[in-house]
């Protein structure tokens, strides 16, 4: 059924796109001006990340993977589409813009990352499909243990030791676990969890705003030689992701609103796992493409947003949704 996208959703989705990123903002400028208030939280952010997921998980229901089966091979294009293209912008942007290694490393382990459930309300905003936008990001966390590791230690491996096992013990303590724990909450207990549901955005929110801080304050020192390459490699990299996505839909046939999806699907990034698995495995200099990126991303993504959703305004209106994507928008980070 197609309908027009009730004003309230609308109006909830543009403030959470509009908070999100100056809330990591200010914490990142509080991380940089401040590191020694930050002190000792670095162990805390595995911590943050999986209080991240469990709040994805708790907006999770069964139906998020009905729409897996009702549409595999749009769904499958999809993670295809993002495992390919996000690791291999990684790999060739750290490469032609000579970045050091640590650098280098964290531009690519962003790339390796699933998608960000941000990209579940920027691609409602945009007037695409959301229920595909909400499959494909619910089956690249899923697999995430499973491909974000062999692909970082096959790109990243030239410029720094991957430990591809231990970091997919990571990803299944930090990631899988907490978010099956969250559905697992919400399938026994969905009465009570519907009345807090709508807290849920503001506790990632805060959370991947820790993780931020706790990332800029480690590498507070070596940020500001760093700063403009890391910029121009988060910039480059999620924009070709955003217009190589969108191009993917386009030659598979899938239609405007599913090209909408996968345009964001592809070029947004969980960053606050990625920042996660570069603090925890490399450093926190290697963290900071993946702070920058949880920043910029919400940025660009709500910027096309409003410029697909202003060509599309006076055509066809957006599929219906639920609430469930602005539920979901910020328990990402990123």
């Amino acid at each position: 059924m197609i309908t027009d996208q009730p004003a309230s959703d609308d109006k909830a989705a543009r403030r959470a796109v509009t908070v999100f990123p100056v809330l990591v903002l200010v914490a990142g400028a509080a991380g940089l001006l401040s590191p020694g208030a930050f002190a000792g939280w670095t162990s805390s952010v595995p911590y943050l990340l999986g209080t991240v997921m469990f709040c994805m998980g708790l907006t999770m229901t069964p139906l998020d993977f009905r729409g897996v089966a009702k549409r595999p091979w749009a769904v499958a294009i999809g993670l295809v589409a993002h495992y390919v293209i996000m690791p291999g912008l990684g790999w060739l942007i750290a490469h032609l813009l000579g970045l050091p290694p640590q650098l280098a490393a964290g531009v690519i382990l962003v790339g390796c990352a699933p998608s960000g459930t941000a990209s579940n309300v920027v691609t409602f905003l945009a007037r695409g499909d959301v229920a595909l936008s909400v499959s494909v990001a619910t089956v690249s966390t899923v697999l995430a243990p499973l491909v974000t590791p062999p692909l970082t230690l096959l790109l990243a491996g030239a410029y720094l030791p991957v430990d591809a096992g231990s970091m997919m013990t990571d990803i299944l303590k930090t990631v899988l676990l907490p978010v099956l724990g969250g559905l697992l909450v919400r399938l026994v207990a969905g009465k009570l969890v519907d009345r807090v549901l709508g807290l849920m955005p503001w506790l990632s929110s805060l959370a991947v705003a820790a993780i931020v801080a706790a990332v800029v304050a480690g590498s507070a020192s070596a940020i500001k030689s760093a700063a403009v390459s890391v910029l121009i490699a988060v910039v480059l990299h999620n924009g070709f992701g955003l217009a190589l996505g969108y191009g993917v839909g386009k030659a598979t046939g899938l239609g405007r609103p599913a090209s909408r999806a996968m345009a964001f699907e592809v070029g947004m990034q969980n960053s606050g796992l990625a920042a996660s698995l570069a603090t925890a495995h490399f450093s926190p200099l290697a963290a900071l493409p993946a702070a920058v990126f949880s920043v910029w991303h919400n940025i660009s993504g709500a910027l096309v947003a409003a410029w697909l959703s202003h060509r599309s305004r006076h055509s066809r209106p957006a599929p219906a949704t639920t609430g469930h994507a602005l539920a979901t928008a910020t328990a990402e980070e990123a």
